[in-house]
């Protein structure tokens, strides 16, 4: 199968190097454990012989491994960029906007251009699943990190996740995580109630500094507040407004998003629109190296 993938030479030079750059561009699953985890996994090296590489996490659910509870694939950056169909890249971005909630796969092939044969075919050479498995494992991972870093009941986790039914949402964790939401939450650090904190992570270097410049120089009065410390936009109605603030993450390639009182139901479009701002998907080592290359803008 040909996938976005990077060889196997490179994915094992990264992993045993914990290289950031490398994170969500590919994915370990250990088959003595049954789990997947991120190239920066800090738990001890496995044996290479009981290793495989897959292009998504999706990939690795679909082939029945489990998310790892240490390195926590949930945080990796989004790769869509590598993929070389543009179609998939923007099949991916419908996705995120919720294309495939309540809209059958045919809906999203027409809106790309494709047959829904044709998309899957794209979907499985790029990310080696098809695209009801990516959406599934989105939600999924969505679950783990909001039963993981915050207080919000397991019936709001699966309103956020986009589940109508308690029980389809208690089945589908346990199908894709091996555990009952209600196991994982017992399993995390106390966090306190009211406002959300969620870890958005991000490939290495991000010059958070100067975007915050920049961001700084089109504030919108009485909307936006920017300065050295971070980014506060109030979002939604005047009925029914509330705050996001978005900060570096001490010592991690990753900011931190709180957000205040919020139908749990709007934290998946909050999020996706804060990691567009902030461009946090991005292959930022293929960006400067790029624009390194154009003199003018390698003296800048």
């Amino acid at each position: 199968m040909q996938t976005a993938t990077p060889d196997r030479l490179q994915c094992d030079r990264a992993r045993l190097a914990r290289d950031a750059r490398f994170d969500g561009l590919f994915f370990t699953a250990v088959r003595s454990t049954g789990i997947y985890c991120r190239p920066v996994c800090p738990a001890p090296p496995p044996k290479p012989g009981n290793i495989s590489y897959y292009p998504s996490a999706a990939a690795a659910s679909a082939a029945g491994y489990r998310p790892c509870l240490r390195c926590r694939p949930e945080l990796s950056p989004q790769a869509q960029q590598h993929l070389g169909e543009e179609s998939v890249q923007r099949a991916l971005a419908m996705i995120a906007d919720g294309a495939l909630q309540e809209q059958p796969v045919q809906t999203l092939a027409d809106a790309v251009g494709l047959s829904a044969r044709q998309l899957q075919r794209q979907f499985v050479q790029q990310l080696g699943a098809t695209p009801i498995q990516v959406h599934g494992t989105r939600r999924l991972l969505l679950a783990k990190q909001l039963l993981t870093e915050t207080a919000l009941p397991v019936t709001e986790v699966a309103l956020a996740a986009g589940f109508n039914s308690l029980r389809r949402f208690n089945a589908a964790f346990l199908e894709g995580c091996g555990m009952p939401p209600s196991a994982l939450r017992k399993q995390r650090a106390e966090v306190p109630g009211g406002e959300l904190t969620l870890r958005l992570g991000y490939r290495p270097p991000l010059d958070l500094p100067a975007m915050l410049a920049f961001l700084q120089r089109r504030a919108i009065p009485g909307i936006e507040q920017v300065d050295a410390s971070g980014y506060r936009r109030v979002i939604g109605t005047p009925g029914n407004a509330t705050l996001i603030e978005v900060s570096a993450a001490p010592q991690r390639a990753e900011l931190l998003l709180r957000i205040g009182a919020t139908d749990p139901r709007q934290i998946p479009q909050i999020v996706r629109r804060v990691r567009r701002l902030f461009d946090l998907d991005a292959d930022l080592q293929a960006v400067h190296a790029t624009l390194a290359a154009e003199p003018l803008l390698a003296e800048a």
